[in-house]
């Protein structure tokens, strides 16, 4: 009985880290393999900014080429902040400053503001 049950829990534990490890643990999972689970493939880390552009991250607006002409050391943008960004772009269809713009109202709606700037809790002194 309590091999079964820590046979599950191995189980259990090794799914936990694939999950957590994913984008580390893809690059050495053969193409075969890949080919057969298809959610592997939806998610390939842009760690530079040219990648970044090249996936569609910049805009009028948000100009990334400026980074690349000016030789920019950083490494990219936020890897969380890209995927969330991409997650919304190819599930609702929008382009990437509209995508932009709705995932920083969602960060404003977590902390309790509302688009505009406001915050959302009525104690809040807005005037002197």
């Amino acid at each position: 009985m309590f091999f079964f049950l820590s046979l599950a829990a191995l189980f259990v534990l090794l799914f936990m880290l694939v999950l957590r490890y994913r984008a580390s643990l893809l690059p050495h999972v053969p193409a075969r393999l890949r080919q057969l689970f298809p959610t592997f493939n939806n998610y390939q880390p842009l760690s530079t900014f040219s990648d970044q552009i090249n996936a569609g991250m910049s805009s009028a607006d948000f100009d990334l080429e400026a980074n690349v002409r000016d030789e920019d050391s950083r490494a990219g943008l936020d890897e969380q902040g890209t995927r969330e960004i991409m997650e919304i772009m190819r599930r609702e269809r929008v382009n990437f400053d509209q995508a932009r713009l709705i995932r920083h109202n969602r960060i404003l709606a977590q902390n309790g503001i509302d688009p505009s700037g406001m915050p959302l809790d009525s104690k809040a002194v807005t005037r002197l």
